[in-house]
């Protein structure tokens, strides 16, 4: 298994990959990025069992063949490098990296023992915008909570209508709902998603002009764009009434600029309680 690739463009596909990755893995085998190669493409996997994303780059090749690199040591060494080519040769569990200057060489597991990503089963599915998935994410992620004993609440609500779209979260002090009418689904679905994978996705779909398809069941959900592809298993429960909470018939209302009243809390909050954070707002 041979192929030569950029070092820059590989580092800048296997950072995002890594960010999957556990410190603290209860499997081995997921401290490696899997490298599958087709002839001249190459598909690298992370995962930390819950979460798995793929990654399809173009490499030059005509060899076929997979092995499991160690992540945090392949992306160290590739920190390392000015812009060139790097040739992978790898021979049975080891694998050579050549440079300009020399070259590298790495012990490796075998690709067998890297976990299958799951396969969504007769998926619904829909297709957002990636900087408009990233903005939703964006808006919402903060409020969700910590709190393992509630664990619905430790994710962002999806709510797809053949009307909206909606995210949802809260911790049962704050809640933020972000609807979107311009945008719908196919069909009505619910689901919870962890914050780990929204993470990923908010910090690769920023600015981003292009097409996400989401497919998902009762239990994963799955994003795909741009050559990437990334699985996660949903949070299993149901999700609180947070429409019961938000005033119907509300006559207080107060308009206000943003930047003013940005400015004005963060005056004050600087001599707020250190636990409780609270400020007093009297109109």
């Amino acid at each position: 298994m041979k192929f030569i690739v950029s070092s820059s463009y590989l580092q800048k596909h296997l950072q995002l990959l890594g960010g999957v990755i556990n410190n603290n893995n209860t499997l081995p085998i997921l401290d490696n990025f899997l490298l599958e190669l087709t002839g001249n493409e190459l598909k690298v996997s992370a995962s930390d069992m819950e979460t798995t994303i793929v990654s399809k780059l173009e490499v030059e090749s005509e060899d076929d063949g997979s092995i499991a690199l160690p992540a945090k040591l392949l992306l160290d060494t590739l920190k390392t490098f000015p812009e060139q080519p790097l040739t992978f040769h790898a021979v049975g569990t080891m694998i050579t990296v050549s440079h300009d200057k020399g070259k590298s060489e790495i012990a490796c597991a075998a690709a067998e023992e890297f976990p299958k990503a799951v396969t969504i089963s007769e998926p619904s599915s829909t297709t957002i915008m990636g900087d408009t998935l990233a903005t939703a994410v964006n808006k919402t992620i903060f409020a969700a909570g910590n709190d393992d004993l509630r664990p619905v609440m430790s994710g962002v609500f999806f709510q797809f209508t053949s009307d909206s779209l909606t995210f949802v979260a809260t911790d049962a002090h704050k809640l933020v709902r972000y609807k979107r009418e311009d945008i719908a689904a196919s069909e009505t679905a619910e689901f919870i998603m962890p914050k780990k994978p929204l993470n990923l996705l908010k910090a690769m779909l920023q600015g981003s002009e292009s097409e996400v398809l989401v497919e998902y069941n009762d239990s994963n959900a799955q994003f795909s764009f741009d050559g990437t592809t990334i699985i996660c298993r949903l949070i299993d429960g149901k999700y609180p009434n947070y429409e019961a909470v938000i005033p119907k018939e509300n006559p207080n209302k107060l308009t206000i600029s943003r930047t003013q009243l940005l400015n004005s809390v963060r005056r004050v909050s600087i001599f707020s309680n250190k636990t409780t954070h609270q400020i007093r707002l009297k109109m």
